[in-house]
């Protein structure tokens, strides 16, 4: 019977894979910076040497980029989904708003759902200091604190995404983060030039949806995640149908003037 070698493995080799579990599960995210290589390598129990081998060669895949004189750090654009033009073009369009509120209900429906499953004691903590922190916002609801708010916004279903324990989704919600930002933002700048009932039926239903994920109410989540995101897209239409009728009865006016 033949038998073939078992090939020894390179500590570099299992340093990269440990290294690339790390980013895939979110514990090192786009942009972090990875502690001095003495420490990682005190943590690893390796040699320098034998990090440094693997840093290049996560440097090599783009998952890692270095900084003359800062260290070695997370590739920011690790997953991204949409570059910056697309972004902008997709910014002042409405009906790619729409696109982006239909895929945020059907991804972040499972998020909820998930988190409220899987969700660690840590991951729970994060969650409840996102949405105190968005909840800190609310008390600020001025034209200066929106974009804050959109980033504390973001930033609480985020934190939902990274307790799904759910590589793929975590991953996806990541990737398309610069532009849920800018949808948060704009959505909030459009709905709070609003009403006071707006704001509460906001705040009710993110503290409906922080509630049944730490209290494990999986289906109740993902529930409070889609009427959430149903109630943003119905508000935010009826102030678009608004905004065109206005516009349609502008050039009206303008015509007649001519």
């Amino acid at each position: 019977m033949a038998v073939e070698r078992i090939a020894p493995t390179r500590i570099a080799d299992t340093i990269v894979e440990k290294l690339e579990t790390m980013i895939l599960e979110g514990t090192l995210q786009p942009g972090e910076r990875l502690p001095a290589e003495r420490v990682l390598a005190e943590r690893f129990g390796v040699s320098r040497p034998s990090l440094r081998e693997a840093v290049q060669k996560l440097g090599a895949n783009g998952l890692l980029v270095s900084r003359h004189g800062g260290g070695n750090y997370v590739s920011e654009s690790l997953g991204s989904s949409f570059s910056d033009p697309l972004i902008t073009l997709l910014r002042n369009r409405a009906s790619a708003q729409s696109d982006l509120l239909e895929f945020r209900r059907t991804v972040e429906a499972d998020c909820a759902y998930y988190a409220a499953l899987r969700a660690t004691e840590p991951d729970l903590a994060h969650i409840r200091k996102a949405y105190e922190a968005l909840q800190a916002c609310y008390a600020e609801c001025d034209e200066t604190s929106l974009k804050e708010e959109g980033e504390a916004d973001a930033g609480f279903h985020l934190a939902i995404a990274e307790a799904s324990h759910n590589a793929i989704l975590l991953h996806t919600i990541r990737g398309i983060f610069s532009l849920l930002q800018v949808n948060v933002v704009t959505n909030i700048g459009g709905m709070y030039a609003k009403d006071a009932e707006t704001q509460s039926q906001l705040m009710a239903q993110h503290r409906r949806l922080f509630e049944a994920i730490v209290e494990r109410r999986a289906e109740d989540a993902r529930e409070c995640a889609g009427q959430h995101i149903e109630y943003v897209a119905s508000v935010l239409g009826e102030q678009n149908e608004t905004y065109e009728r206005l516009e349609r009865s502008r050039r009206r006016e303008q015509l007649a003037q001519t």
